[in-house]
């Protein structure tokens, strides 16, 4: 299951080892994200420095690939006993509800994203170790700047998800000023993967519509066809939340919850890229009145500059890019190459 994005060995060389990563703990780690960024951080820290955990089990063929906890971040004791059995100094706290899914149950939201947040800082704060966290561009709202949305401006998210994200934002600042927890991360945009299935998100039409253009050259749309929405590979994404835990803290003016970005495109867009490879691809559109409410109260781009300026953030994939790797990563899968 566990299969390494090939950029990440491209730029090997160019991460900066200012943060001596020793042991991580990551959870959330078989979601979107953690099932990519585990095996990336394995193969650069080595397989028994990185624990994975969730409260699911993961499945038999990727039970061997290192060592693993069950951790309901909801529950202090299990994440102290699990960071001091394995003896963790830095966490990457990817357990969370995403946007739809907190949208229809927002007072689990609350209690996983913002109770499990408090938790892990509060573990992290004892045991002194440093954490990732992930923010979005939930984060932002209605009166935030849609084009090239600053790093600093308007926050005033009108869902669940994205005030979780806000006040996480907001509580790894405190916890970094008040006790010194070295707490970092970056507002990741709509992320793209081949490996892990669609799992609740706004953006995650972008997903599975290359699913659905190579088994059935249909696609059935929940946004409208005119969206724009920030977007990024998941290669990338990987690289952005090591890269900025590895950055040299002496250039970090901002630290936490820095703008990163890829690209930005509309549902017909994306469909117009894929026609390129799949001619008689087909896309229709159903608009999700709640989904559509959500993705129209993001930004439409934002400005990454300050990622570029204090840790030299540079993404490799662009539409074009991202469009022909997905469809012949997803075809070797879905047809048994």
């Amino acid at each position: 299951m566990y299969g390494h994005p090939p950029t990440l060995r491209y730029h090997q060389a160019f991460f900066r080892d200012y943060r001596d990563l020793k042991r991580i703990l990551v959870t959330g780690a078989l979601g979107q994200i953690g099932s990519e960024i585990v095996p990336a951080l394995r193969e650069r820290y080595g397989v028994d420095n990185v624990v994975a955990s969730d409260i699911r089990m993961p499945p038999e063929s990727a039970a061997g690939n290192g060592p693993f906890e069950f951790v309901d971040c909801t529950n202090f004791a299990r994440i102290r006993e699990a960071v001091q059995r394995h003896d963790i100094d830095t966490i990457f706290h990817l357990a969370a509800l995403l946007s739809a899914i907190a949208e229809d149950k927002p007072q689990i939201a609350w209690d996983v994203n913002m109770g499990g947040l408090y938790r892990i800082l509060e573990v992290a704060r004892q045991s002194n170790c440093a954490i990732f966290f992930p923010s979005s561009i939930g984060a932002f709202g209605p009166t935030t700047p849609s084009v090239d949305t600053p790093q600093d401006t308007s926050q005033r998210p009108t869902t669940m998800y994205g005030v979780t994200k806000v006040a996480g934002e907001l509580l790894c600042d405190y916890y970094h000023k008040r006790f010194g927890v070295d707490a970092r991360g970056v507002r990741f945009p709509g992320i793209i993967s081949h490996v892990a299935p669609p799992g609740g998100g706004t953006t995650d039409y972008a997903v599975a519509i290359f699913y659905q253009a190579i088994r059935y050259q249909h696609y059935r749309c929940f946004l409208a066809a005119e969206t724009r929405l920030d977007m990024m590979y998941m290669p990338d994404a990987v690289r952005a939340a090591i890269e900025v835990m590895e950055a040299d803290p002496a250039r970090l003016l901002h630290r936490n919850a820095f703008n990163v970005t890829a690209m930005s495109f509309t549902p017909e867009e994306l469909a117009a890229e894929i026609r390129s490879h799949i001619p008689d691809f087909k896309i229709e559109y159903e608009v999700d009145p709640v989904r559509q409410e959500i993705a129209d109260s993001w930004p439409d781009s934002i400005d990454d500059s300050a990622a570029r300026q204090e840790w030299d953030w540079k993404p490799d994939y662009d539409l074009t890019a991202l469009t022909r790797d997905m469809l012949e990563k997803l075809r070797l899968r879905l047809e048994g190459g």
